[in-house]
């Protein structure tokens, strides 16, 4: 007669090959998990935050932006930092699509109005003269682009610009990335006395060998009076007061600022594209949104 095994007896007899198996599965469902939790951060409080301004993103595919929200900022003049770009208007570089805003940087000649021509073309986003705020929670989930040269940036400037040179009108910004370095990002305050490499910056970096290219991330500060709190998928990593800048330097955050999304190319930070760098490249922002405290705060929560 064949043996059968007892339905209720628990099998032992698995090999070791096949724990080492199962295990591995395991802990790569585990990873897979936690790295999906870090890639979608919780939404703000609601008891302490409210939504006041926000882009979703959720137009026609390959429609233009909303030009009630977002104007497109045109010109190849370097912008302050050497930059390779040419900046346009065109549905070619800025647009959305599938719930997101597509900022594409594209590898071609272009000559603008200004008989500037540059080898590269890309778009700066900016809310000036449409949207500003001062204070509150300031987010966008951004999947970003990589690579040598290649620079993202999610940012505010003082609104007062035009009259008050950069940088006394002050620079918040809440992401920066340098694309040879994939899995790390810079959260930056400028001011008079204190801008270019000397502003107070912090980074945070992915764990192990992740890169912002390949997952959507969170990107936020909260700003309070004589307070800036930075974030990455909810992760408070840096906090600036009045008490990081050098001795006898203003603070400049208490006027309202407009916020700016781009992707630039080249630049005395990152440096040229080289024969690594690959083309076309791709900013995704699935929204930004902009929150109200509906509280003051006691004081600044460091």
């Amino acid at each position: 007669m064949k043996k059968t095994a007892n339905p209720m007896q628990p099998v032992t007899n698995f090999s070791r090959p096949a724990l080492g198996f199962l295990l591995a599965v395991c802990l790569m469902l585990v990873f897979q998990s936690s790295r999906r939790l870090t890639t979608q951060a919780a939404n703000p409080d609601p008891s302490v935050w409210k939504l006041v301004w926000s882009d979703e993103f959720n137009g026609p595919d390959n429609s233009a932006i909303d030009s009630g929200k977002w104007t497109a900022q045109v010109g190849g003049h370097g912008w302050g930092n050497q930059e390779l770009e040419y900046y346009t208007k065109r549905l070619d570089n800025a647009y959305q699509a599938r719930g997101s805003l597509t900022i594409k940087v594209l590898k071609e000649q272009d000559t603008g109005a200004d008989n500037v021509t540059r080898a590269y073309t890309s778009a700066r986003l900016t809310t000036k003269n449409k949207f500003t705020a001062a204070y509150g929670r300031f987010e966008a989930r951004i999947k970003l682009p990589y690579g040598q040269g290649i620079w993202p940036a999610f940012w505010l400037l003082g609104d007062n610009i035009d009259s008050t040179a950069w940088p006394t009108c002050g620079e918040i910004d809440i992401m920066e990335n340098i694309g040879r370095e994939p899995g790390l990002i810079h959260g930056t305050i400028h001011g008079p006395g204190y801008s270019g490499g000397q502003g107070p910056s912090s980074a945070y970096s992915l764990p192990g060998k992740q890169r912002f290219a390949d997952a959507f991330h969170v990107f936020a500060v909260e700003w309070e009076p004589g307070v800036i709190r930075f974030y990455c998928d909810g992760v408070l990593y840096a906090t600036r007061t009045p008490a990081d800048l050098p001795d006898g330097k203003t603070w400049v955050y208490d006027h309202p600022f407009f916020i700016i999304l781009n992707v630039a190319v080249g630049g005395g930070w990152p440096g040229s594209p080289d024969t690594t760098t690959v083309f076309p490249q791709t900013m995704l922002v699935d929204y930004v949104r902009v929150y109200r405290r509906k509280m003051p705060a006691a004081q600044p929560e460091n």
